[in-house]
């Protein structure tokens, strides 16, 4: 492991998230979160949910501008940074870490070429399976991107736009790998391939300033910045 390996791994393994995105419902019903939810877990199991929770994007998105836009940004948000940086860094493959229900790439799909997406969870990947199966461009990855995001970083000889998940340790009853995010970052900013990283839950993450100054530090070459609660991690443009 280089020196700048290991200075970005000790930094971001004290790295936590304050915030996770509540109960699950694809989960062992012996769980006390499910058992006392006993319906809810059911609707979610529901094919027509995925769809239902992605009609209340716009809603929830006026309802954050009602409110003065507070640092809980909206999932539409995260969709128009990912769009965003997508056209700006000319990216057409996107990995993203958390699948969940499948709503980021049912909003961005038509706009990249390849779409890997990673789940954690089992009952969540054959949610999302069943949902995308006729779509040939996305590709469901269940696992833990702590092992599949180095492989991806190696394999893919284009730049990528990395959409990643600060929030799912603890899910499933697993408390998570603690070297899970140095990995990936370390992996993605070491494959050497003009990467974008975008990484929600930025308020969550323990350490936040030394992350970054870690990042900067070690890896020649990338900008980094956290604006609406997003971490964003660019290779710098030429300047003229």
């Amino acid at each position: 492991m280089s020196p700048e390996r290991r200075v970005l791994q000790k930094l971001v393994e004290a790295c936590s998230v304050t915030e996770s995105r509540g109960t699950l419902g694809i989960l062992d019903m012996s769980s006390p979160a499910i058992s006392a939810h006993p319906v809810r877990s059911v609707v979610k199991r529901m094919p027509m949910y995925a769809t239902f929770k992605q009609m209340g994007h716009y809603p929830d998105f006026w309802w954050w501008k009602l409110r003065g836009e507070p640092r809980r940004i909206p999932h539409i948000v995260k969709q128009r940074a990912v769009l965003e940086y997508a056209q700006a860094f000319g990216l057409r493959t996107l990995v993203e870490t958390g699948t969940y229900y499948g709503e980021m790439i049912a909003a961005v799909r038509h706009r990249f070429r390849r779409i890997y997406s990673i789940e954690l969870d089992p009952g969540l990947a054959t949610l999302a399976c069943e949902r995308f199966r006729r779509h040939r461009r996305v590709t469901i990855l269940n696992g833990d991107s702590h092992v599949i995001v180095p492989q991806l970083a190696k394999e893919r000889h284009e730049a990528c736009l990395w959409w990643l998940d600060a929030g799912y340790c603890g899910w499933v009853g697993e408390m998570g790998n603690p070297d899970r995010l140095a990995t990936e970052f370390g992996a993605i900013l070491g494959a050497g391939k003009n990467h974008v990283i975008l990484m929600d839950d930025a308020d969550g993450v323990v350490g936040l300033a030394e992350l970054m100054a870690a990042i900067q530090a070690n890896y020649s070459g990338h900008d980094v910045e956290v604006t609406r609660n997003i971490i964003r991690v660019t290779p710098q443009k030429p300047k003229n």
